[in-house]
């Protein structure tokens, strides 16, 4: 964890991510992205310059199809073992998209529920700053899944603030590729929760993951330099203070 806990604290610095007395909520999936964030902030909580706090956040997306509500047990308990505080977001999300509405594309609203539902409780416990589990891999596909299905050079951004709400999103894991977060969130013995999603697998994004996948086969490099590209542009607020860029990781 050490190298992702140093990149980690250089992106919260490129992009200012913390201010000092921040309550900082984690969203918490249960996937190996949300875990590694988490731990990653915890430790350096600990030591940063800047004095903040971490809550962890999970919503729980009740059960549809007939499939079994997923397990956040294992999730509470390594909370505790990090001394973090756990919460536990009740709701029948994916049994109102896939059994009432019948959804055939169910991504973006669930992804509006999930969002809804999980801002209302944050804000809710009084925060309002959360950090989210996107990595480099996923600003590269988001990247050209904007580009193919949009026709826009568009990508979500390092800090993010929400007007309406008044909430700030932060994604402090965009320097770590997901080789690597996938070899800590295992070398730790990270407790992953299986996504019992039914439409895990096949999605739009899921097609362009294989593809950048086979790309980056073929041009070697080619995820580095989208990824460098948006913050040369640069694209909005994607730009590092004092025009800095990172060298990117190698997965491992």
């Amino acid at each position: 964890m050490e190298k992702i806990c140093s990149l980690v604290r250089r992106c919260v610095e490129d992009y200012d991510m913390i201010q000092p007395g921040d309550r900082v909520a984690v969203g918490v999936s249960g996937g190996k992205d949300s875990l590694v964030t988490l731990t990653a902030l915890a430790k350096l909580s600990r030591y940063y310059p800047k004095p903040f706090t971490v809550e962890a956040f999970t919503l729980d997306m009740g059960a549809a199809d007939g499939r079994q509500r997923a397990d956040f047990g294992p999730v509470a308990d390594y909370c505790a073992g990090l001394e973090v505080p756990f919460h536990l977001i009740s709701s029948e999300i994916s049994h109102i998209i896939f059994d009432l509405r019948k959804e055939k594309n169910p991504c973006s609203m669930c992804a509006k529920m999930r969002r809804g539902a999980l801002h209302n409780a944050i804000l809710e416990a009084g925060i309002t700053k959360i950090a989210l589990g996107h990595h480099f891999d996923d600003a590269v596909e988001t990247f050209f899944l904007s580009l193919f299905y949009e026709g826009r050079l568009s990508c979500f951004q390092p800090v993010t603030e929400l007007t309406r709400t008044g909430i700030t999103q932060i994604r402090p894991l965009l320097y770590c590729g997901e080789g690597m977060v996938r070899g800590a969130a295992r070398r730790n013995n990270m407790p992953v929760v299986k996504n019992p999603c039914p439409a895990d697998g096949y999605t739009k994004r899921q097609e362009v993951k294989e593809l950048v996948t086979e790309l980056e086969r073929r041009y070697p490099g080619l995820k580095e330099r989208v990824f460098g590209s948006m913050q040369r542009l640069p694209r909005p607020a994607w730009e590092p203070l004092e025009h800095r860029r990172r060298p990117l990781p190698e997965e491992k």
